[in-house]
């Protein structure tokens, strides 16, 4: 991979859809960050992606490499509909190089430009704690933490945390 610095992040293009669900899918399957159990398939990652507010990748400009990605979404509807929620994943290969620091500042802006007051972070696992510090270094506030709010691959429970950010 080339330098960090020609990493970019855009806006997902139907050619990208393939190398999205096989970077959520490894989250997915890792089972210690994502609530969801179900890989998705080329089909249902196709309609999942498309059903988001907005979804982004990392690119590597060098390579045209897919290294990661975001989906943003309304948190809630109706009175609670400028909350807004976002879930981000990194190729495992590519954690570490501050890809997940250039996907979330692009999502903080992309809440903004759409109109979304807050981007709240509902189950953000404590153990989890690179992005725990990356969000709490951006200017994430901590709300709390709901006890056990997480079941782990391996069936044990730890807490959650919950984020939020004006945008």
């Amino acid at each position: 991979m080339s330098d960090t610095k020609n990493i970019i992040v855009r806006g997902y293009k139907e050619a990208d859809l393939k190398r999205m669900t096989e970077i959520w899918n490894e989250v997915v399957e890792e089972g210690i960050a994502f609530p969801q159990e179900e890989c998705l398939t080329p089909e249902t990652g196709k309609e999942f992606f498309a059903a988001q507010s907005r979804c982004a990748v990392a690119e590597d400009k060098d390579t045209g490499e897919i290294l990661g990605m975001y989906i943003l979404h309304p948190n809630n509807v109706g009175r609670c509909g400028h909350l807004s929620n976002a879930s981000y994943a990194v190729d495992s290969k590519c954690r570490g190089l501050h890809i997940g620091e250039k996907l979330v500042k692009d999502c903080i802006k992309a809440a903004g430009e759409l109109g979304f007051k807050i981007l709240q972070f509902n189950a953000v696992v404590a153990s989890n704690i690179h992005a725990r510090h990356l969000y709490e270094r951006l200017g994430f506030h901590l709300l709390g933490t709901v006890p056990g709010g997480f079941r782990m691959k391996d069936g044990h429970f730890e807490d959650i945390c919950l984020y939020y950010i004006e945008v």
